[in-house]
Order: C-alpha cells, then sequence, then structure tokens
C-alpha cells in the first residue's frame, strides 16, 4: 500500500477513526458489504451514462470490469461476516454518498455525466485511504489482509473514474477546475459526517488534519 498522499483528497483521516469504528468490527463489514454491492450497481448505472446511444467499447469494458470486481468484492466481505456469527443486513443509508450526488449538475448532458464519474472517483479515494487505516489498525488477520488487498483495487477505480471524466469532456481546463470544487466539496462532506461503524462516517469527535496537496496542475 501507497502513502495516502498519493491521493488527492484534502482532509487527512486521523488514525484514531479507524480505532474507533473497528470496536463494532461486524456492523463495520455490513456497512462495507453494501457499499460495494451499491459500486457495483454505479457502474452497472453508468454504463448507460454515454451521451450517444452507442458507447464506446473501451467504455462498456472498464464499466462491466468495475461491477465485477465490486461484486468479487462483496462476495468476500459477505462470507466474512457470516464466519463472524454476523448477517447480512439490507437496510443501509450512506448520506455521504448523497451529499456528494447533489452536486452533480443534473440535466447538463456531458457535465453531468462528467460529474457522475467524479463522485465516483471521489468516493473510491476516500475508501482507498479508509482501507490503508483499516489495515494498520486491524488486530484480525484475515480482515486486515482483506483491507490491505481491496486498497489497490479501489485506487485503480478512482484512477479509471478520473481518467474517463477528462476522456468524457476533453477540455483540460475545465475538468480541472471542476475536479477542485468537488474535491473541497468532499472535504467538508466528510468532516461533517456524523461518527460510527461505516466506512464513510465522520472523524469521531477528532479533528481532521489538512492533507498535503499533490504537486502538479493535474491532481489525478
Amino acid at each position: 500500500m501507497g502513502p495516502a498522499t498519493e491521493l488527492p483528497l484534502r482532509c487527512a483521516t486521523p488514525l484514531e477513526w479507524a480505532r474507533a469504528v473497528l470496536r463494532e468490527p461486524v456492523a463495520l463489514l455490513n456497512d462495507h458489504a453494501l457499499l460495494e454491492k451499491k459500486a457495483a450497481l454505479n457502474a452497472l448505472e453508468l454504463l448507460d451514462r454515454w451521451p450517444e446511444p452507442h458507447p464506446p467499447q473501451y467504455w462498456v469494458e472498464r464499466m462491466t470490469a468495475i461491477a465485477r470486481e465490486e461484486i468479487e468484492h462483496l462476495a468476500l466481505v459477505t462470507r466474512l461476516i457470516a464466519r463472524r456469527g454476523g448477517r447480512y443486513c439490507k437496510q443501509h443509508r450512506n448520506p455521504y454518498a448523497q451529499a456528494l450526488r447533489a452536486l452533480v449538475r443534473v440535466g447538463h448532458g456531458k457535465q453531468e455525466t462528467m460529474d457522475r464519474l467524479m463522485v465516483s472517483a471521489l468516493i473510491e479515494a476516500r475508501s482507498c485511504e479508509r482501507f490503508e487505516l483499516l489495515a494498520r489498525c486491524c488486530e484480525d488477520a484475515e480482515v486486515a489482509r482483506l483491507y490491505r488487498d481491496l486498497w489497490a483495487s479501489e485506487k485503480g477505480h478512482y484512477l479509471t473514474f478520473i481518467d474517463l471524466a477528462r476522456q468524457m469532456l476533453a477540455d483540460d481546463g475545465a475538468v480541472d477546475r471542476r475536479w477542485d470544487e468537488m474535491l473541497a466539496a468532499e472535504a467538508g462532506i466528510i468532516a461533517a459526517q456524523p461518527p460510527g461503524p461505516r466506512i464513510h462516517s465522520g472523524p469521531c469527535g477528532i479533528g481532521f488534519e489538512p492533507a498535503p496537496r499533490a504537486p502538479g496542475r493535474r491532481q489525478s
């Protein structure tokens, strides 16, 4: 796993967050399972978001590959839940993701699709950062290994989504400005989340520390 500074996130999650959420490991795994399910559904929904009737093959291949990986992750997490005496729970709210999706410019053609891709990239990047912290703190060797293994996958998904967003608009200046706006908004949204055993919960009463900005103009 690489350092969190490889990610463009504007707020770093403190290590204390991981220690706090791991106090309820089965609840955390259940939240994780639901996130994997929603990530698979999101990729399939994005499959039809290409503005023309016939999306290019690279778009189809990337979205279906992400959906397939997320389903595989869902299966892994639900097996861990069962082995620890828990049961998969289908009820779930994710106010973090809902707040990010409220930033999407609905009805604005390619800009809407680009925003949806950026929201997906932000969710994957934040999950990537959180998995690294959980892997460091988790005393359950099997679960810690899962978090370590998923780190690279989440980072790959984040990079895929932001790359597709750039291809969607093909205007570096406009893409960079919008990505900067979305990164700033995400920092405020994650900091405002309530605490709890969730992958995208708030800092549990602990202040966030500013994360170093990545060098260069592009933050992808």
